[in-house]
């Protein structure tokens, strides 16, 4: 397969207020181990991109909100992550866009087609786990589809 030629993500680091902590909770959650590194980190190997967590702990005045859009994680078997999710107390309680029939931390078809669930870690980083067969990335197909229900 010939390499793209843009830029690729290869890394993406979520900030972790206790990084122990958020280290057990994403290898209970994703099912692989993490690994210590240089720095205060612990990656963790997620397909082609590294999951970095990244201590905070020592730098308080460096603790805001976290990120308001969520890190989103295809899976081959989504009812295995939302059960190890519910099992952590990870599932998100609120409403996707106020609509009474797409709770957050619920598996639901969205609106856009994917088969998903929302969850948070334990320093409030927002997650979302889809079914990598329904993964919604903005083919022309997809997108005359969305167009075709809304």
């Amino acid at each position: 397969m010939p390499r793209p030629r843009g830029p690729r993500i290869f890394r993406i680091l979520l900030a972790a207020d206790d990084l122990a902590a958020s280290r057990r909770f994403f290898e209970r959650l994703l099912g692989v181990r993490g690994r210590l590194v240089a720095g205060g980190r612990v990656y963790l190997d997620c397909g082609p991109v590294i999951l970095g967590l990244l201590d905070r702990s020592g730098h308080p005045e460096e603790r805001g909100a976290p990120p308001s859009e969520a890190v989103y994680f295809a899976t081959d078997d989504l009812e295995a992550v939302h059960r190890r999710a519910r099992r952590l107390g990870a599932l998100r309680r609120e409403l996707l866009h106020g609509d009474p029939e797409s709770p957050m931390g619920e598996v639901r078809v969205r609106p856009w087609g994917e088969r998903s669930f929302y969850a948070v870690d334990p320093s409030g980083n927002p997650l979302c786990f889809v079914d990598s067969a329904t993964c919604f990335t903005g083919t022309p197909a997809q997108v005359a589809a969305l167009r075709r229900r809304g």
